[in-house]
């Protein structure tokens, strides 16, 4: 199974927020050149530059060439393959964050409707090009997070009218789940349960976390350990901070249990990361 991530991919230092870049890179693709079928863990979004391939998700195939993208949700079984005599360029971006689902929602870009058409194609052409010029600059991270919300406005804005926001949640679900998300943000670092996030936000914690069940896939209770694993993986690549000190950083009191609840989620120690990290 050819895995082009491995091909003129470049990692991000990603701005920790409402969304994170954490790869991109650009291939040429070989004739027939494929990936998967197989499951991805974050979204990542294709631009094609040339040349034509075929994208499968869902059940459902898209034949698609220059101009056109396709997106890839989260542990969601796809596969695509370039064209045998023509086959396609193109560059990805690899995104999580608290906001980057309802973002592409209002693209119009579900797991039901994962094709787009860029309108006004500069920005798609250029944003790999831009991503890697941010890359050797000062404060690069904070280019190159505008280079992904430039991209993402494109998208917004060449979205179709009647498809720019199919599936977005009405603007007082969106406001609980923003008010939700800057609750997290703020105080994860501190005992934060999911019930203390309802109760600042003003809502019952079975119905909030349903919204988040609906927006992110998963509900609330998991999403704040995901988000403070995410966190602590961040912070375990700094070799001056303990494994206490990264526990209590993201909200654990008690070292023991964060390295079992950082082992469930990451599939390894706090320990075993950093080492590998340090590779």
């Amino acid at each position: 199974m050819p895995d082009e991530y491995f091909t003129d991919t470049r990692e991000a230092s990603p701005v920790q927020g409402e969304v994170s870049l954490l790869f991109y890179g650009r291939e040429e693709c070989a004739p027939g050149h494929f990936w998967g079928p197989g499951l991805r863990d974050s979204f990542i979004l294709h631009y094609i530059h040339s040349g034509r391939g075929v994208f499968r998700s869902e059940g459902r195939e898209y034949s698609l060439t220059a101009g056109q993208g396709f997106l890839i949700m989260p542990d969601t079984l796809v596969h695509y393959e370039a064209d045998p005599n023509d086959p396609w360029v193109y560059a990805w971006v690899g995104l999580r964050g608290l906001h980057v689902r309802a973002l592409l929602e209002r693209a119009g870009l579900t797991a039901g409707s994962p094709v787009y058409a860029a309108a006004d194609r500069p920005p798609f052409e250029r944003f790999y090009a831009g991503l890697l010029e941010a890359r050797e600059l000062h404060g690069g991270d904070l280019l190159a997070q505008a280079e992904v919300y430039r991209l993402l406005a494109a998208l917004v804005a060449g979205a179709p009218q009647q498809a720019a926001r199919p599936n977005t949640p009405p603007r007082a679900r969106e406001a609980h789940l923003s008010r939700a998300a800057a609750v997290i943000e703020n105080g994860y670092s501190r005992k934060l349960g999911a019930e203390d996030i309802a109760r600042a936000v003003g809502l019952d914690r079975t119905y909030l976390s349903s919204l988040f069940k609906d927006a992110y896939g998963v509900p609330l209770q998991i999403f704040l350990l995901q988000y403070r694993m995410r966190r602590a993986r961040e912070l375990l690549r700094n070799p001056s901070l303990s494994v206490s000190d990264v526990a209590r950083s993201v909200g654990y009191s008690d070292p023991f249990l964060f390295s079992k609840m950082f082992k469930r989620v990451c599939g390894m120690s706090p320990t075993a990361y950093r080492e590998q990290s340090e590779l």
